[in-house]
């Protein structure tokens, strides 16, 4: 699917500091960018570096007092859903190096908080089948709810009032597969069908020897799904994270599918 992006962000702040950016995409094996231009108003860009595990861009600038720009890009996504209940796990010693870390409890996503539920919950199941049960039970559980919580709102708060976001949706889930044994980690994107339109988050996790893309809100499937940046949770792949006070202004998301 060939998508259209762009997205446009406004902070100001009295101060000076530094922001590091994250909204870029960049081409991997699931998606090729073929226009994809940051256009910075305000603000001095200071270097440039890969995401991590090498996905998206991320950009240092430095703020005065204003940070302004507009971002295009237009992406071919050619990833194709997989059948999670046909995946194995992948056992865990013969797990990459840098695929360890997405086993472990973080910031957010307090997994080892989880072990007594997935084990009453979902005891039984293994690899894929218990990925897509815990991926229909946050689906069918959870409320969608702008007003639920904040950058500060964990999995285990999520899991309380059983409310948020797509960023809640994702922790949940992330912890929850991680409390099985099976590696997670938190995925910001761009997606077509998001409602309201805006960065979204989703979830990828490692079965079969590769990460394949799991969205427990059902608003996009895998192959209009652009990925942006990836983390351990939603602190790793902000959008914006600033070294100093940032007061947010303006922040718009529009992605479409492309004209013919």
């Amino acid at each position: 699917m060939l998508l259209n992006v762009s997205a446009d962000l406004i902070y100001s702040t009295q101060q000076t500091c530094d922001v590091l950016l994250q909204i870029e995409a960049s081409t991997d094996d699931g998606q090729r960018c073929d226009i994809n231009n940051l256009s910075l108003m305000s603000g001095t860009q200071l270097r440039e570096i890969a995401g991590e595990d090498g996905i998206g861009m991320r950009r240092w600038i430095s703020v005065t007092d204003r940070l302004e720009c507009h971002y295009e890009l237009q992406a071919e996504v050619t990833r194709q859903a997989t059948d999670l209940d046909a995946l194995d796990e992948t056992p865990r010693y013969q797990l990459p190096a840098s695929v360890i870390q997405y086993l472990m409890p973080s910031r957010n996503c307090q997994s080892d908080l989880f072990l007594e539920f997935t084990n009453i919950q979902f005891g039984g199941l293994s690899g894929g089948r218990m990925v897509q049960t815990m991926r229909d039970w946050v689906a069918a559980n959870f409320t969608y709810d702008i007003y639920a919580s904040d950058g500060g709102t964990t999995a285990t708060d999520s899991f309380a009032s059983l409310r948020g976001v797509c960023r809640d949706y994702a922790h949940v889930l992330i912890a929850l597969v991680r409390a099985v044994g099976i590696p997670a980690r938190f995925v910001s994107a761009y997606a077509p069908d998001v409602t309201p339109q805006d960065f979204h988050a989703v979830v990828e996790v490692f079965l079969a020897g590769t990460w394949h893309l799991v969205d427990p809100t059902g608003m996009s499937q895998p192959k209009e799904t652009i990925r942006i940046c990836v983390g351990r949770d939603a602190a790793d792949a902000s959008l914006l994270t600033s070294y100093g006070f940032l007061n947010l202004e303006k922040q718009s998301v529009r992605v479409h599918p492309a004209s013919p």
